[in-house]
């Protein structure tokens, strides 16, 4: 019995490793949580929040994953957000989390008391106001969120 609980225990905790480091790939040093969780973190902690919806089989994800992974200022930022990851099949079919569109990757944010922050969009992507393709319109988004969303005496550019 011991033998069958211990292998089940296994199986259950290696499941959630390896979902964990898939999330993980979009940086290593950034704490990630679910949308349900991140969004009553958000509330809680009154922090913003920035989601980002991908799949594992997109290639627009592939490409800028490992980009958003090796930015040293995006993880630097990221400690001031409450950081949500969604898998695209994961995301609630909520208009308010696709304000154009259900397309893949998406980057949103949401101010402190969880409201999405239909304003900032990523710069030169035409029709498709939320598909960051470069990391440095995602700092800029980032920036840009931290400034309306905290003291600005508080929050340090680099």
């Amino acid at each position: 019995m011991n033998a069958f609980i211990s292998g089940a225990a296994s199986l259950f905790f290696g499941s959630v490793s390896a979902a964990s480091d898939k999330v993980k790939t979009w940086g290593r040093n950034i704490k990630w949580v679910s949308l349900k969780e991140g969004q009553q973190m958000a509330r809680e902690q009154r922090k913003p929040a920035m989601i980002v919806f991908h799949k594992p089989w997109c290639r627009a994800c592939k490409a800028l994953r490992p980009r958003f992974a090796n930015s040293q200022d995006i993880e630097h930022l990221a400690s001031d957000f409450v950081m949500i990851s969604v898998e695209e099949d994961d995301s609630p079919k909520s208009s308010d989390l696709s304000p154009d569109g259900a397309y893949i990757p998406r980057i949103l944010f949401l101010d402190p008391s969880g409201n999405v922050m239909k304003h900032v969009t990523a710069k030169g992507t035409e029709g498709y106001k939320y598909y960051y393709n470069e990391t440095k319109s995602i700092v800029d988004s980032m920036k840009q969120v931290l400034k309306q969303t905290t003291n600005p005496r508080h929050y340090k550019t680099k």
